[in-house]
């Protein structure tokens, strides 16, 4: 994991923000998700290969990551490295290969915009999935931090 930040200007026509030190060199393609509710949890889901980097258009969202130690049966109990993007701070998030994640918006009709390395169909010839009760601190986690909104 690793959090590219940026930063934001505003005068009286609005607010620019920017992620100047952010590269796009090698992304294939972006898309965007939107929860419109803040109980909606997306996890866990894996790549060996894809890189993906998150940022956070409208709203705020609480990211899990977690590093894969065994693809076909990861241990349960790793631990899980946690971080709340929002639209208030310029950022982005590289979760680089060999990682999974999860999330969950922390705020109603928020947007997160992801970038990848990989074309779609590279991706799904890369990608694991795990329910989202799956790792052991994944409940514990759920509960104190996703449930919560901490």
């Amino acid at each position: 994991m690793r959090l590219i930040e940026g930063n934001s200007f505003s005068d009286h026509r609005g607010i620019i923000r920017f992620v100047n030190d952010f590269n796009f060199d090698g992304i294939k393609r972006f898309y965007t998700i939107q929860h419109k509710d803040t109980k909606t949890i997306r996890a866990w889901q894996g790549h060996k290969l894809e890189t993906k980097y998150f940022y956070v258009a409208k709203g705020s969202f609480l990211i899990g990551i977690i590093k894969i130690d065994d693809w076909e049966q990861p241990s349960k109990d790793i631990k899980i490295q946690h971080t709340i993007l929002s639209d208030s701070k310029s950022e982005l998030l590289m979760i680089p290969s060999g990682n999974a994640n999860g999330f969950k918006t922390i705020e109603p009709d928020s947007i997160l915009v992801v970038f990848s390395d990989k074309t779609l169909e590279e991706s799904k010839a890369d990608d694991f999935r795990w329910d989202s009760e799956y790792f052991t601190q994944s409940l514990k986690f759920l509960s104190n931090k996703w449930n919560n909104g901490q």
